[in-house]
């Protein structure tokens, strides 16, 4: 066995102050610091580029349709902002992207006078939910939004207008999703949002998650609380404080009505409620129960086989008389190591070399708790009595609806028309046609799991509009088909990479939507409706994470999905191999992170990384493991989520060897000899934090970066260090970043002032190091950045967002910058050449588009001010002259490569040969060497390109 060394400077302290949650007012604050710093970014004029993909969409969390026009709809996506459709979906404008956030709790519509109101913050307490700013109310359509309070809201459950009067207006808030507060329960306003009233208060750890009124009486109203514990290392969705509350003065006053009387549950084992109101007096809910289900004594055991539990109370004794053949059915179906078979697991038995409960600790993981816990799970309950007295409908537990982790759903819906037709979300979406009593699936085969928001038309059953974590369905036959409409690009990245092929492919894993590749440079349109092609493939299942791929053969692919469930994949051949790390038999399991971080070592494509707790190492590209440190983390904590695990590795591109991991629990190690010795790096930095990345320098080899995060706490600072010296001492460059937890930084290949960083709430860009910050968002909403990654030959740099897809910039100009040459008064930066086409202004037909060319002529000014571009033949004749105000930073001057009419006349009288205008009426140069002259700020620079 391999020995460890592991050095810690001045201790560790597990016992460490608990981390704060950030004050309401200091995120709204930075919310317009980063605004003031959008308008004087120096690169406010490169743009971001969304390349897609859109085929998997993203989670959708609400839906507001308008019942006389169900062709006009909003859909309200979790991370991905509010978009909007007149065309019954077949597509959609966002029409969010001006606000300060693009999360999203709940939307509600006025629709006769077209009032918004959003609720920011998303409902669904999973590890990806992100929080809100408070309420946004539009009364244009989203030209314009204005945030009307609740700002320490953070998650909103749901939101109810008056149908007659769009300023009385009853918001449920379920409140922060990792800390106590007191801003939620149920807030009502009759002035707009102006004022609002804490009409129903039930303690700090204890919010609104539904609301749901009468159709024809807007004052009967029935809410749902729900008393929650989360934590990064446990999930409590229970408490004896959840229940039903209603009013009958519309959210003026409430009363618990779910009382140990009324039949409906109460306790420790409530979890989360969803409503549906029918009329005055029918009202249902569905209840992710979670009270253990009554013993089953074994029933129908002898023909189960062998199951993990069996081995929890086993005796050796008991176990050495088990069968070989009944032993290796269990080791070989739960995918034990080939070493691992009857005969040598029993003399490891025998010997005292392990006992038979190891075996039931060696499946043990994040997931076991998630399937394996027996609760009741989903119930319907309905009320004929307006609340006062409860029945169970459902005869039978609803498997296979809610797991044991109904927290991410609880959705009820009720027919308008008939009140024994309801459906139910979960991971399936199902109905019953018998008020709840028995049920048939109504999930179609291009209908994704998880589903979160459901419309059902009041005139016309059978029609429905569905919103999932894989976007959006239309049914007009009550679910027995389909339609999907993902137009909107929503995926949520959690990691992207790139090869080197040409032009180079895209990768990257999603929340619950796989892992994709795509080329960089397809189109976003509905071209592959008619080829059926779409450009973006499929390459793996489940949620998506990290990938690497091998830059010597871009077949080769290391990704997988939640936990460290990892493979190599050949897309090649289509074949792919599990490379999941395993412990010994006997030895405590590994953990993994949800994302599990992997890395091909710069020096060799053949050596793969995986960090669990601990750091695993592959010599021959994930085929066998050894583990070459001890546990990087604290330890882990008592819960029911995976903690204490590697969130992040590094190796120097400079030095084989040189190691860096970061843990979740805030650990960050270096070891300088391939991982024969660890030391503890990070006490000098906030106690417990989430490391997001830890990036050893490629220019440098003793600089190290480290980003933290405190979202897991409601801590929402901006953490950013770099350290010169291996990590012995470090220094804060976040300096100017408004606050937002941080994501990701990179470090250009190219240039080592140039840095790049990606928060919850947009991407930043600096030329000297961190000493101050751009906003860097030109075509990109405020959306969080999960991933960034740099094509080196195209000069690309890549986003993966985590509600908006992934968006790509032309970086060239910024790697030339230096923190010296930002003071030039003018600087022109070099121009590609164009391929000349005589097609140019001409359509293909009388019925397309012409196809125009284009020159992006860029330039950097030290100081705002009027500008004139003068363009030259090789000559020197003036074929084309404009006058343009710059601004400070970078100016991009788009040339349509075309004469002016003056031009085209000097050009004439020099030349004879004529010039024939196109059908577009432009008359483009011809072929040969150009200059262009930029002049202003009191200095001239010229640049030249070929039309070739």
């Amino acid at each position: 066995m391999r020995s460890f060394y592991l050095f810690v400077l001045f201790g560790i302290s597990v016992l460490s102050a608990q981390v704060q949650p950030s004050n309401a007012k200091e995120v709204i604050k930075s919310l317009s610091s980063k605004a003031l710093l959008e308008q004087q970014s120096i690169v406010k004029n490169i743009n971001l580029q969304n390349i897609g993909p859109s085929i998997m969409s993203g989670r959708v969390v609400d839906l507001a349709v308008n019942d006389e026009n169900p062709t006009e709809f909003y859909v309200a996506y979790a991370t991905g902002g509010l978009w909007y459709t007149n065309n019954n979906g077949t597509t959609f404008i966002p029409i969010m992207d001006s606000a300060q956030t693009q999360n999203i709790g709940d939307i509600a519509v006025h629709w006769k006078s077209g009032t918004i109101y959003v609720g920011t913050g998303e409902n669904n307490a999973s590890r990806s939910t992100y929080a809100g700013i408070g309420i946004l109310k539009s009364t244009d359509n989203g030209k314009s939004w204005e945030n009307v309070g609740l700002t320490d809201s953070h998650h909103i459950g749901r939101i109810v207008i008056n149908p007659n009067n769009p300023d009385e207006v009853v918001v449920g808030i379920i409140g922060h999703l990792y800390s106590t507060n007191k801003e939620r329960g149920i807030y009502k306003t009759t002035d707009g949002g102006k004022t609002w009233k804490n009409t129903l208060f039930i303690s700090e750890d204890t919010g609104i998650i539904d609301v749901a009124h009468a159709p024809e009486n807007y004052n009967i109203m029935y809410a749902a609380a729900w008393q929650k514990d989360r934590k990064a290392w446990d999930f409590i969705g229970n408490g004896n404080l959840s229940g039903i509350y209603k009013s009958t003065d519309g959210g003026d006053t409430w009363t618990k009505i779910s009382t140990p009387q009324s039949g409906f549950p109460t306790g420790d084992g409530v979890g989360r409620i969803g409503l549906a109101v029918f009329d005055e007096n029918t009202v249902y809910a569905v209840h992710d129960n979670q009270f253990r289900r009554p013993g089953t004594k074994g029933a129908n055991k002898k023909n189960k086989g062998l199951t993990k539990e069996d081995f929890k109370t086993m005796s050796p004794k008991d176990f050495l008389k088990l069968s070989d053949e009944e032993l290796n059915t269990f080791l070989k179906t739960n995918n034990f190591q080939e070493k691992y078979r009857a005969k040598n697991v029993k003399h490891m038995v025998s010997n005292g070399a392990i006992k038979p409960m190891d075996l039931a600790a060696y499946l043990e993981n994040a997931n076991s708790q998630l399937f394996d816990t027996p609760v009741i799970g989903a119930e319907v309950y309905r009320s004929d009595n307006g609340g006062k007295t409860w029945s169970k409908q459902n005869e039978d537990y609803i498997d296979g609806l809610f797991y044991s982790y109904g927290y991410y759903f609880a959705q009820i819906n009720v027919d308008p028309s008939n009140k024994n037709k309801i459906y139910l979300g979960g991971v399936p979406i199902i109905k019953s046609d018998d008020g709840g009593k028995t049920y048939t699936s109504i999930h179609g085969e291009n209908v994704h799991d998880d589903h979160h928001a459901l419309w059902v038309n009041p005139k016309k059953p059978g029609h429905l509009i569905n919103g999932n974590d894989g976007g959006l369905n239309i049914s007009y036959d009550d679910g027995q088909s389909w339609t999907k409409n993902n137009y909107p690009t929503v995926g949520q990245f959690y990691a992207i990479n790139v090869d080197n092929e040409e032009p180079y492919n895209v990768y990257g894993g999603l929340q619950d939507n796989g892992v994709w590749k795509g080329p960089h440079n397809a189109e976003e349109n509905s071209k592959w409706h008619q080829t059926g092609d779409y450009p973006w493939k499929s390459i793996l299942g489940g949620d998506g994470m990290q990938v690497q791929i091998d830059s010597r053969n871009s077949n080769i692919v290391y990704t997988g999905f939640q936990f460290g469930n990892y493979f190599r994949i050949d897309l090649a051949n289509k074949t792919r191999k599990y490379i999941q790390p395993k412990h010994e038999l006997g030895e405590t399991p590994y953990r993994f992170n949800w994302q599990t971080p992997i890395l091909l070592s710069p020096h060799n494509q053949d050596i793969l990384y995986l960090g669990g707790n601990k750091l695993h190492r592959s010599l021959n590209q994930g085929d066998t493991w050894e583990t070459i440190s001890p546990d990087l983390t604290q330890g882990g904590k008592k819960g029911n989520v995976a903690y204490g695990t590697l969130t992040t590795i590094s190796e120097s591109p400079l030095k084989f060897g040189l190691l860096y991991t970061g843990s979740d629990d805030g650990l960050v190690q270096i070891s300088k000899n391939g991982g024969n010795s660890w030391r503890v790096i990070s006490n000098s930095f906030p106690k417990d934090l989430w490391v997001t990345r830890v990036a050893a320098s490629k220019h440098k080899k003793e600089r190290v970066y480290v980003t933290l995060n405190g979202y897991r706490w409601d801590d929402f600072s901006s953490y950013i260090y770099v350290s010169e010296d291996y990590g012995e001492s470090w220094k804060s460059i976040a300096n100017n970043i408004p606050a937002s937890p941080v994501n990701v930084l990179l470090e250009d290949p190219e240039n080592e002032n140039l840095l790049f960083v990606g928060t919850d709430n947009g991407l930043y860009v600096s030329f000297n190091q961190g000493a101050s910050w751009e906003v860097f968002q030109n075509g990109m909403p405020n959306v969080a950045i999960h991933d960034l990654v740099i094509q080196p030959k195209a000069k690309h740099l890549l986003a993966g967002t985590h509600g908006r897809s992934i968006y790509k910039a032309d970086i060239a100009p910024l790697q030339k910058m230096t923190p010296e040459n930002l003071n030039d008064k003018l600087r022109v930066f070099d121009l590609e050449n164009i391929k000349h086409s005589k097609r140019w202004g001409n359509a293909r037909s009388s019925w397309s588009k012409p196809r125009t060319p284009g020159l992006d002529i860029v330039f950097f000014a030290s100081k705002s001010g009027s500008f004139t571009a003068t363009i030259k033949s090789e000559d020197g004749i003036e074929v084309s002259k404009t006058t343009l105000d710059g601004d400070k930073g970078f100016n991009i001057l788009s040339f349509d490569v075309a004469f002016s009419k003056t031009g085209k006349n000097n050009y004439q009288t020099k030349h004879k040969t004529p010039l024939v205008a196109s059908k577009d009426g432009k008359t483009y140069l011809p072929k040969g060497t150009y200059t262009v002259e930029i002049s202003g700020n009191g200095k001239t620079e010229t640049k030249t390109f070929k039309i070739e």
